[in-house]
């Protein structure tokens, strides 16, 4: 497995992007703007996963990158549950919630069984 050494090349990141971008989109319509807790919240859901895997990656070690995947899937799991309340309350359509949802069981952030395989680069520690 090679080393990733910037979080915009790795996939998760790259696909929560999408997601975010997505959810900006449909959130920027009339029903959501008329719902600004649910339109705050999805939007700071999406963000929230971008972000933790970038912060993880940021971090340089691999326990603290596996601590904010596991950030980012449950800020995951939170879009998840939004895009069925946008549905159920009649804000998306069918098929919108449901390539969303697709996505969202996808490598967003990667399954946890991958992550004892994840390496990155260590950063040098300054001396004192």
């Amino acid at each position: 497995m090679a080393t990733i050494k910037q979080f915009e090349d790795l996939i998760a990141w790259q696909k929560a992007r999408i997601l975010t971008k997505f959810v900006y989109d449909i959130s920027k319509y009339r029903n959501f703007e008329m719902d600004r807790g649910l339109q705050d919240q999805i939007r700071r859901a999406a963000v929230s996963v971008m972000s933790n895997i970038a912060e993880g990656f940021d971090r340089g070690t691999k326990l603290e990158f596996v601590n904010y995947l596991f950030i980012a899937k449950g800020s995951c799991g939170e879009v998840k549950c939004q895009l069925y309340i946008a549905y159920d309350i009649g804000y998306i359509d069918i098929s919108t919630y449901q390539k969303r949802h697709l996505a969202l069981r996808r490598n967003i952030p990667p399954d946890p069984k991958l992550y004892p395989k994840i390496k990155i680069r260590q950063r040098a520690r300054p001396s004192v």
